[in-house]
């Protein structure tokens, strides 16, 4: 087995880096307007956009590890994953557009091509980033090379997660001219370009270097067989589950919370009063002296708050991205994880009490929050990486690929069960997209969701990392065996 023994260069980690900003982009479009695209802009009940959302999720889910046995049997010029980007890059785009498109169809007519557009796009989604998410554990066997990637990966998925959660609402506004559905046809097109070229720039500037010798390979029932037996994967699974499912209640919720249950009057005078009013009317000036005169800032003052509200997280979960590496490095990505994620939880949970005259008490409490989730962001994957590690160490046979797969499969699972929660539970509690003012319940309901249902998720994710064997003594230990076997295969 190959392993490059100097640290990947700068170029290519942000050359990974940049396929997940691609991805994200989209994904993030997922997590957060999904549901309210289907009620709000598509016309389409909250019940059914609930079933297209969890049922088009669940066939993504499904389709992954099916997607890991392919990749982990492809054979290439250009490794068994990288090849996978370049082949998905255009694909993914123009699924994307086609599942953002409001085509003028009969109510049946909109259900089926919702339907089918969401499932296209989660299958071509998971043909991409299951073989982009195991690139990462071939790209370099180094435990530390793994950290350092993950944190330039993530600092890329917070870029994205900006310009989906801070700017995605006020540019359909602005693109669409106040046609949301205009808007977002016309944002998801330019995604669908930008993406494609970050797609091709991962794949010109990375390289598979973990090359396994034939005696590591074997059958699927043989990969099945040891992921069942794989304690760390059980847990890392459940893992991964139950925190997307607390992203997809959180992010899917969070608009209805800013443009349903705070205080339209207060929002705006706080807007006035933070200085933020401010500084949008200098952007807009200057925006209008260069020309730009379409692209003037919404002055709805919930879609600005809601804006404000995921900037300031966002901004803090870069800075907790910054402490993630050399916390890891000194006490374990298991323990750094399970802290950062328990305490993370608390500040969501905060959001209940918030009163509706304050949304600067709900800016104050995700800014907190997005400091102490920022610090979990690349330890997730990272730990996913030790557990394909630890997989080999102990089976002696390596199956990358599944291992991300089933974890992917984690991930599409926990946001369709959250995705779908936020549309079911709005429909629950009365929710009407063609009132401007709910009733108490709903509003009632919307805080739950936006608050106390996230937080269950988290909770059970800290407790299931006590049985999560892989400690920093363990880390180093499987590191070292495993460079050893490798030499002496070589």
């Amino acid at each position: 087995m190959n392993d490059l023994p100097k640290p990947l260069s700068v170029v290519e980690k942000v050359g990974y880096s940049l396929g997940d900003l691609a991805a994200n982009l989209i994904f993030q479009t997922l997590v957060v307007f999904l549901a309210f695209f289907y009620t709000d802009v598509y016309g389409i009940p909250a019940t059914a956009a609930a079933t297209i959302i969890f049922v088009g999720g669940l066939v993504g889910a499904f389709f992954n590890p099916i997607m890991g046995i392919i990749a982990d049997r492809t054979v290439s010029r250009w490794g068994k994953f990288r090849p996978w980007i370049l082949w998905t890059s255009v694909p993914f785009g123009v699924s994307a557009l086609l599942a953002f498109s409001t085509p003028a169809f009969s109510p049946e007519g909109k259900l089926i091509y919702a339907l089918t557009t969401y499932v296209l796009l989660v299958i071509i989604y998971s043909a991409n980033n299951l073989p982009y998410a195991a690139l990462s554990g071939v790209m370099t066997s180094n435990m530390k090379q793994r950290n350092s990637l993950s944190a330039y990966r993530f600092v890329a998925v917070m870029i994205a997660q900006f310009v989906i959660q801070v700017l995605l609402l006020p540019l359909v506004l602005i693109l669409g001219d106040g046609d949301k559905a205009a808007g977002f046809n016309s944002l998801m097109t330019v995604f669908c370009v930008v993406g494609t070229v970050f797609f091709l720039i991962t794949f010109f500037t990375t390289k598979e270097r973990v090359i396994l010798p034939s005696e590591y390979s074997g059958s699927v029932y043989q990969d099945i067989k040891d992921l069942i037996g794989n304690k760390p994967w059980l847990i890392m699974l459940s893992v991964t589950v139950l925190v997307f499912v607390t992203l997809a209640l959180k992010g899917g919720s969070s608009i209805y919370f800013f443009q349903y249950y705070l205080d339209r009057s207060a929002t705006s005078d706080f807007l006035s009063g933070s200085g933020f009013n401010g500084g949008i009317t200098a952007l807009n000036q200057w925006l209008t002296q260069v020309g730009l005169t379409k692209f003037e800032w919404p002055s709805d003052p919930a879609t600005s708050a809601f804006s404000l509200f995921n900037a300031v997280g966002i901004i803090t979960s870069i800075v907790g991205i910054g402490f993630s590496k050399p916390l890891a490095d000194r006490f374990g990505k298991r323990d750094v994880f399970m802290t950062a994620l328990f305490f993370s939880t608390l500040f969501i949970l905060g959001l209940f009490w918030v009163p509706s005259h304050n949304p600067a008490l709900a800016i104050g409490l995700n800014l907190v929050h997005g400091l102490f989730y920022g610090v979990t962001i690349p330890l997730l994957w990272a730990m996913i990486a030790d557990v394909a590690d630890y997989s080999e160490w102990r089976y002696r046979r390596r199956a990358t690929a599944i291992i991300f797969s089933a974890m992917i499969f984690g991930l599409k699972l926990g946001l369709s069960i959250g995705g779908a929660s936020v549309a079911l539970l709005l429909a629950h509690f009365g929710y009407d997209p063609l009132l401007q003012t709910q009733s108490d319940d709903t509003i009632q309901g919307i805080k739950l969701i936006v608050s106390v249902f996230p937080t269950v998720p988290f909770f059970v994710a800290t407790a299931c990392l006590f049985a999560y064997k892989i400690n920093r003594a363990l880390e180093q230990q499987i590191e070292n065996e495993l460079s050893i076997r490798r030499a002496a295969s070589s």
